[in-house]
């Protein structure tokens, strides 16, 4: 299997919907509702995608493997409003589960890092569910860490909490 990585375009924003879907009902499932994760719309993702892709507002990357997205990554400036917050945010990182253990999340992390580096940001934080132990081993492994933020979390009438982590980058 080939692995490519290279930045998203607005084509892109269905596959990566379908990643989006598919991997919250997958890791996720021991956290919300059946019902709520089923309600989630690969169509309601792709017109969000569509419109961030448009907007070239931050970066985008996705995997693929033999030519199919299983993979993306997005980064940009922090959206964090507390003052100790880094300049710099990984939005998001989602693999679909098919792909888990291949090494899709380390290489769309590390061009994420490489991403901030290359906007300027020395730092970067990010948000994880508290209750995701696989996504955390995967940052705790590139060396980012607890920063000892926390805030609530809902969806699907599920209150969970996320938890911040933060790396230097330069």
């Amino acid at each position: 299997m080939e692995l490519r990585l290279r930045r998203a375009v607005p084509g892109d924003a269905r596959q990566i919907a379908r990643v989006h879907v598919e991997t919250w009902r997958a890791a996720y499932a021991h956290v919300f509702p059946p019902d709520y994760l089923e309600g989630l719309s690969v169509d309601e993702r792709t017109e969000l995608w569509t419109q961030t892709l448009s907007g070239g507002t931050y970066d985008v990357f996705v995997a693929e493997l033999d030519r199919r997205v299983e993979g993306f990554a997005s980064a940009g400036p922090t959206e964090d409003e507390d003052e100790g917050a880094p300049p710099g945010e990984l939005y998001a990182i989602y693999v679909d589960a098919a792909a888990w253990g291949m090494g899709l999340g380390r290489a769309l992390l590390a061009r994420a890092e490489q991403a901030l580096r290359d906007s300027g940001f020395d730092a970067a934080a990010l948000w994880v569910l508290a209750d995701n132990p696989r996504a955390r081993r995967l940052y705790e492994a590139a060396g980012w860490t607890r920063d000892g933020a926390s805030k609530p979390f809902e969806r699907g009438g599920v209150v969970t909490a996320v938890i911040r982590y933060r790396k230097r980058l330069d």
